[in-house]
């Protein structure tokens, strides 16, 4: 199979947005299910391979292309949008954390020849959201181990094809002492513990579930999940979602300025008074925009650069970019609300903003910004000036 072009990704991220993705959203997020026609799409575009590097048989797509992509598809269905995002947060994990390993290479091949979806179990019972913390964990025996955890959010997890789970590394390691592990579908057995009835994501399926796992110690990622995490789990995540909702917002700001161009036809040689308000909202878009740009130009030039990416002021501006970028979302929509009236709040208009409005506001949860501040303002105490 032929990995997409760096241009045809754009296009075809539009396109299949347009055709595919847009027209199953409302049910999407109406029945609360996974957005299955948008990933029969994705995967027969090969976008699923695309980050991984074309000697595994990949894209090997640049992270600001994938950004790219995950704005597109967040403009027509955000859990769309989502679902892409962590998914490729975990494949660049791999790719930059055990692509030396040779079960990670084949798994890299697979993954790539097989178009295969990857999710996520970081969070658990117990550890009040804190991804740093892990109270399961490895138990080795011999070459194998086992792993139970239980875990209150799997996003898409029974639609996965594989799973990447945080963990201690021995039973007798502190609970910060952390490995994550490969587990394939065959590793595991997931029994639900919670539904997924949300105000907005609904398309996520972030159900909960009691993971339990046994697997080869070759599934565990050679390098410590701290690294993984300061390295690239947390900018990825950031800039990743940060672009997800940028297209939220955009799409937003679109319908308000189709609403105001509207008006506008039915009263010739007048300024809609909508208009003023669709200047400021656009202002703000722009500014949203600026920053997550700025974010992965950043990313991209110190990603190599070990010590950059391990210093506190580099944690500080990602954190302050998913802050800020999540903060915006649910702003711009709210002010394009502003701008298109009761047509923007009907559910059955052309310029409805309900959806954009209900998946804006999960933004700040998602490791929810009051956590993120409390370790910003932990890092300024010992942070030198800038």
């Amino acid at each position: 199979m032929t990995a997409v072009t760096g241009r045809d990704l754009a296009t075809l991220a539009q396109k299949i947005g347009a055709e595919v993705v847009a027209a199953a959203a409302d049910r999407v997020d109406r029945d609360a299910r996974f957005p299955a026609e948008a990933f029969a799409a994705l995967r027969a575009e090969r976008f699923l391979a695309a980050m991984v590097p074309e000697e595994f048989g990949g894209g090997g797509h640049s992270l600001s292309e994938i950004a790219t992509v995950c704005q597109t598809l967040g403009r027509y269905c955000a859990s769309t949008g989502m679902i892409y995002a962590m998914h490729q947060i975990q494949v660049a994990c791999l790719i930059r954390h055990s692509r030396t390993s040779p079960f990670f290479q084949r798994f890299l091949h697979r993954l790539a020849e097989q178009e295969l979806l990857l999710g996520s179990a970081t969070t658990e019972l117990g550890i009040g959201g804190d991804v740093r913390t892990s109270l399961c964990a490895v138990e080795r025996q011999g070459d194998r181990f086992r792993l139970t955890k239980q875990a209150p959010v799997i996003s898409y997890g029974l639609e996965s094809d594989a799973i990447l789970v945080t963990a201690r590394r021995a039973s007798d390691a502190a609970s910060s002492d952390q490995v994550i592990v490969l587990l394939n579908k065959d590793d595991y057995r997931l029994t639900q513990t919670s539904g997924w009835d949300a105000l907005g994501m609904r398309g996520t399926c972030s159900l909960g579930f009691t993971l339990e796992a046994e697997a080869s110690v070759d599934q565990i990622v050679p390098q410590p999940y701290g690294e993984i995490s300061s390295h690239t789990m947390l900018p990825t995540s950031h800039l990743l979602w940060a672009s997800l909702w940028l297209g939220i917002a955009s799409d937003a700001v679109a319908r308000g300025r189709a609403f105001v161009r509207a008006e506008a036809r039915r009263k010739p040689g007048t300024v809609p008074p909508s208009a003023t308000r669709l200047a400021d909202v656009v202002a703000d878009l722009h500014a949203m925009r600026a920053t997550v740009h700025n974010g992965l130009a950043e990313y991209e030039r110190v990603m190599h650069d070990g010590d950059e990416l391990s210093s506190l002021g580099f944690a500080l501006r990602m954190n302050n970019i998913k802050v800020l970028a999540s903060r915006a979302v649910a702003d711009i929509v709210t002010a394009a609300l502003g701008v298109t009236g009761i047509a923007g709040y009907k559910a059955d208009s052309k310029f409805s903003l309900g959806r954009h409005l209900r998946d804006a506001h999960g933004a700040s949860l998602m490791i929810a910004n009051d956590r993120i501040l409390a370790a910003n303002a932990a890092m300024l105490l010992v942070q030198k000036d800038d």
